[in-house]
């Protein structure tokens, strides 16, 4: 049930309350997935207000042009995003992606992160943290070799040629780990793989016993930042069924890196 508007005039508390804005907004917010379209006494009864009442706002919010009708079904326009575009404009990258950040680690119960290439390294702007996996501390701020990470490789793979070659020319790559790619042929090789497959996977690269999975974030055409979910190599090990859980996670990653694109393309 929507939150029915108050009957009876404004609240006591204050004499600042529009009656008629807050119902206005109800009859908006009383449209979601599962009720998409509706008729004016599907529309009342969950709003809580009466026929008459409801009539009116779907029909001035119709002349608006937030909502369309053929007279007996109602439905939401797009022109109901712009009102949410001054919102989402004054946030920054890392507070857009926190709460998607937050979403993903409860769902697969694992840390997650966000980061954005500076010169040669990547640089944390945004951390949910459920254990500590690595020797060395991650918060916001905490920077690692971009070639030895999966965020790192997510956003080297964007890169137009003359700017990843810049990289390559100041990058100094060695293996970090027994097994971890050390060479620029090897790691142009795998960059090649991330750009087909859209997301990246690095196994032990960074630390031995550390995955992590990573996707890149949008804003518009242009990769600005990426985000990884951290694995426990034990952890994946374990499953009954490591790829699928690979997967799995990979798909969620990615479901998650374009959400936070969205929102941060519809705010600019």
């Amino acid at each position: 049930m929507i939150e029915p508007a108050k009957s009876g005039g404004a609240p006591a508390a204050s004499d600042q309350y529009v009656q008629s804005l807050a119902r206005g907004l109800a009859v908006i917010r009383a449209f979601d997935t599962d009720h998409p379209k509706m008729t004016l006494t599907e529309v009342a009864a969950r709003t809580e207000l009466t026929r008459a009442t409801a009539r009116r706002f779907l029909h001035t919010l119709a002349e608006l042009g937030y909502v369309r009708t053929d007279g007996k079904i109602f439905a939401l326009t797009a022109k109901v995003l712009q009102l949410g575009y001054a919102y989402l404009s004054g946030l920054s990258l890392p507070q857009l992606a926190q709460p998607h950040l937050e979403e993903l680690s409860l769902e697969l119960g694992e840390s997650t992160s966000a980061a954005v290439l500076e010169g040669t390294d990547i640089a944390y702007i945004a951390r949910v943290s459920t254990r500590r996996i690595m020797t060395v501390g991650i918060t916001v701020g905490t920077r690692f070799p971009a070639y030895a990470t999966s965020m790192g490789r997510v956003l080297l793979a964007a890169l137009p040629p003359a700017k990843l070659e810049d990289y390559l020319a100041a990058a100094e790559i060695r293996p970090l780990t027994p097994g971890a790619i050390g060479t620029r042929a090897a790691l142009l090789a795998e960059l090649d793989t991330v750009r087909a497959q859209g997301w990246c996977l690095l196994d032990q690269e960074l630390e031995l016993g550390l995955m992590s999975i990573a996707a890149p974030v949008h804003d518009g055409p242009k990769v600005v930042a990426a985000i990884n979910v951290s694995l426990q190599a034990q952890t994946v090990s374990a499953q009954a069924d490591p790829e699928a859980y690979l997967k799995a996670v990979s798909e969620a990653t990615v479901a998650t890196a374009e959400v936070i694109s969205e929102d941060l393309t519809s705010g600019r």
